[in-house]
């Protein structure tokens, strides 16, 4: 399936919502503050939530009966586990209540060129989400262009359904040359997601004219007030 087309130019207030996967993977959150995220995740109406793995269950419970559906990470921030642990916190989280897995590539293993290890390791968790939509993040701040772009290939090749830039915990985050890159590196079957750095409406929008068709934030009310704001005044 070709990934949506997107663009800054016409796109309505309900596609750049459901472009969103608000993120709620600070490590000082408290409960009350991961139930406010999936409240204000329902009330904009974005794509999902992306909580850590003990608050799976949680926002699942929020969010029961909303259109905004619950993801977690997986090998998260650095990508250094096992892939048999990989693919237990895949099942674990699968379990509680999660529709989406963001898991972090192998990066010393890509760095290192074992390409065959890499592609193994998503497989495994691919495999594991039983279809349930798998976005491997490469971590672009400790790889050369030539690294994401094999990234990427192999991200394809393990049957993964997006790409993605980064943790957000990393020296720097997404950027639209990034995105166009990896946008360029895989077929119409794998989407993009950009995470990291994206706090305004200008920054989204680049995004997506870049080629991201998800996007993780943390300013997600202030991104989509700002669009609905926008929009008012274009009338």
């Amino acid at each position: 399936m070709a990934y949506p087309k997107l663009n800054s130019q016409t796109i309505t207030y309900e596609q750049l919502a459901k472009t969103i996967d608000h993120s709620l993977l600070r490590p000082e959150l408290t409960r009350t503050e991961v139930i406010q995220g999936c409240e204000l995740a329902a009330r904009y109406h974005v794509a999902s939530v992306c909580v850590k793995p003990c608050h799976v269950r949680l926002a699942s419970e929020i969010l029961k009966g909303s259109d905004v559906v619950v993801g977690t990470v997986v090998g998260f921030p650095h990508g250094s586990s096992t892939t048999a642990i990989k693919v237990a916190e895949a099942l674990q989280a699968l379990e509680d209540g999660a529709v989406e897995l963001d898991m972090v590539i192998n990066i010393g293993e890509l760095r290192s060129g074992n390409d065959d290890f890499v592609r193994e390791d998503i497989r495994a968790v691919v495999a594991a989400a039983k279809g349930n939509i798998v976005k491997v993040i490469l971590e672009n701040a400790y790889l050369t262009k030539e690294q994401i772009v094999r990234g990427c290939q192999l991200v394809e090749q393990a049957g993964a359904h997006f790409v993605k830039t980064s943790t957000g915990f990393a020296p720097s985050g997404a950027s639209v040359e990034d995105v166009r890159l990896m946008r360029a590196s895989v077929s119409p079957r794998v989407q993009v997601k950009a995470a990291g750095g994206i706090r305004t409406l200008e920054a989204i929008l680049e995004i997506i004219d870049a080629g991201a068709t998800r996007v993780g934030a943390t300013a997600t009310a202030a991104i989509l007030d700002a669009f609905r704001a926008r929009s008012i005044t274009s009338q």
